[in-house]
């Protein structure tokens, strides 16, 4: 982390450890920049930096923001008999998502049209008219952006990372007293940070 006019930056390792989420993950943020608004960089000793204030506020905004709906492919034979990798892609959705599908279905899933028994497990087939019909008769289906149904996902706050390394290189400090210091670090209500110092401690 590199600190210039009292402003924290930080590069992709500080990024994935004041987050929680893997480096593919941060890359891809990054790779897709151009349609997600992702901050533009600042470059330190030749390496990318970001404003770390303006990056965990676009970062929690990014996350707010409603994942696109599976755009469903609508080509092909209707009748052809397809195994759950194709279902996914016609549905436009994980292979994970067929997968739950099958332990736990969602009102109008379609029964299998063919059963392949394999030595381990069997494979469901199903065509793409029943797919089409599943998703017509569904007209929330996606709202979930992709996810299995039930499912929820929710970014974690980076500032509860931050706040947890507070804790850590300071254990005898109190708590009051760690959120001073991240408000002065960071900006925000000292109040804030209090809840936040809370919640890395239950997570500790």
């Amino acid at each position: 982390m590199q600190t210039i006019d009292g402003r924290q930056w930080a590069n992709r390792d500080d990024l994935i450890a004041s987050t929680g989420y893997s480096r593919t993950t941060i890359a891809d943020l990054w790779r897709d920049r151009e349609t997600n608004g992702h901050p533009q960089p600042r470059v330190i000793d030749r390496v990318m930096h970001w404003d770390l204030e303006e990056w965990t506020g676009w970062f929690e905004q990014h996350h707010k923001a409603p994942a696109p709906a599976p755009k469903v492919d609508r080509k092909g034979d209707p009748d052809e008999l397809l195994p759950p990798a194709a279902q996914a892609r016609v549905l436009g959705v994980d292979l994970s998502r067929i997968t739950q599908y099958g332990k736990k279905p969602p009102a109008g899933w379609p029964a299998p049209a063919h059963v392949e028994q394999l030595d381990t497990r069997t494979r469901e087939y199903r065509t793409r008219r029943q797919l089409w019909e599943f998703v017509d008769s569904n007209p929330n289906f996606g709202t979930a952006g992709g996810r299995p149904s039930g499912a929820t996902a929710k970014a974690p706050d980076p500032r509860v990372r931050q706040a947890a390394l507070a804790l850590q290189a300071a254990p005898d400090a109190k708590p009051g007293e760690i959120a001073a210091t991240l408000a002065e670090r960071h900006g925000g209500s000292v109040h804030t940070w209090k809840r936040i110092v809370t919640a890395a401690r239950k997570t500790a």
